[in-house]
């Protein structure tokens, strides 16, 4: 696999080169070296032994990708989840920084006529990748989502950032009960996270992500107005830690969860993909056509694209990082300040850890 490692003091991440996935991020801390991100069992096998149509970006699934268009490529022909996910990127720059590292990398296909640029920013003693895409030029508009992917050995609970809502949309992922499972309610919507409706008449709490529970669902998460920056907070139970996915919420308004818990059995998945939950912060509705369409986000207010044009430059930024266990519990709430992060426990502790809080920045200028 050709992959390029880069890193700063206590992290490391690599990225595959060939489709820009996240290959491995390592955070060493406390003593631990804790590995949030997840890889698909199928990465490495001979391509022979794979599905012939599956897409490139499937075939090396790994920890988190830029999605453009999010889901489907039905405006501009590509596989799914758009070129930057299925296609090469190339070193445009490799170096350290005053407190760290940097490196930036060029698609070598354009989305919508718009180059893309990825930056990836590790800092000393920050258990934290900084990442922020870049679209200059082009023509139109593009849906976009990042995809960290981790998984758990026995499960997990989630804290959130608040919600307007969750839904789900009209069909589920695996609708067949010959090819896979599903455990939520198609389409569904509930103000209330611990009682979203199930296929079987009753309720889950979209917190508890329990490995018992065989399943392909997903689901959108829409931002409620708090004025800070947008959160995800997984408690993994056997890692012991607690893995933390950031955003702009005027950037990225919406996190779409993926619970992939062995509801698949065709192939590459056959029932293996098991404990894995994406955490995929996005300005999208499901699809190209349907971002740029009027879709039923835009009627909730919520935006679903970004605008392209020539002369003119669209980025966004996101943060992935990982700590150990605090409390046992997922967090009561976070805080970001200018140079750290206060993490405020279940049981009513505090935590504060190294963190770039000017990075997401909320007085960001977000483009339509």
């Amino acid at each position: 696999m050709d992959t390029l490692t880069i890193g700063a003091k206590g992290i490391s991440v690599s990225l595959d080169l060939a489709v820009g996935h996240l290959a491995d991020m390592a955070v060493d801390i406390d003593g631990r070296r804790l590995n949030p991100l997840h890889r698909a069992p199928w990465v490495g096998a001979p391509r022979e032994t794979l599905p012939e149509n599956l897409p490139e970006g499937t075939v090396r699934l790994s920890g988190d990708f830029l999605c453009a268009p999010f889901s489907r490529s039905d405006v501009e022909e590509a596989p799914l989840h758009g070129w930057p996910a299925n296609s090469a990127w190339d070193v445009v720059e490799n170096s350290a920084i005053a407190d760290g590292w940097r490196a930036t990398f060029r698609l070598r296909r354009k989305v919508m006529g718009a180059a893309v640029d990825k930056v990836l920013t590790l800092r000393d003693g920050h258990p934290f990748l900084y990442q922020e895409h870049v679209f200059s030029g082009g023509a139109g508009a593009i849906s976009v989502a990042h995809h960290p992917m981790t998984a758990m050995r026995d499960g997990g609970r989630l804290a959130f950032s608040p919600k307007r809502f969750a839904a789900t949309p009209a069909d589920p992922l695996e609708p067949d009960p010959a090819r896979g499972r599903f455990m939520l309610a198609y389409p569904a919507r509930s103000a209330d996270l611990a009682r979203f409706p199930t296929a079987d008449g009753g309720t889950a709490d979209l917190g508890d992500y329990r490995n018992d529970q065989l399943r392909e669902d997903f689901l959108t998460l829409v931002e409620a107005d708090h004025g800070g920056p947008g959160w995800t907070a997984l408690a993994r139970h056997a890692e012991q830690d607690l893995v933390l996915v950031l955003k702009n919420p005027a950037e990225l308004p919406v996190t779409m969860l993926w619970f992939s818990n062995g509801g698949r059995d065709y192939a590459p998945w056959y029932g293996r993909h098991r404990g894995v939950l994406g955490i995929e912060d996005g300005r999208a509705a499901v699809g190209h056509a349907a971002s740029l369409g009027d879709n039923w986000l835009k009627h909730e207010g919520v935006a679903t694209a970004f605008a392209l044009a020539e002369g003119r430059s669209v980025s966004f930024r996101h943060v992935i990082g990982a700590v150990p266990m605090i409390g046992g519990e997922p967090p009561r709430d976070i805080e970001t300040l200018r140079d750290r992060m206060r993490i405020l426990a279940a049981e009513g502790t505090a935590k504060e850890i190294a963190f770039d809080g000017d990075f997401l920045r909320i007085g960001r200028s977000v483009p339509a």
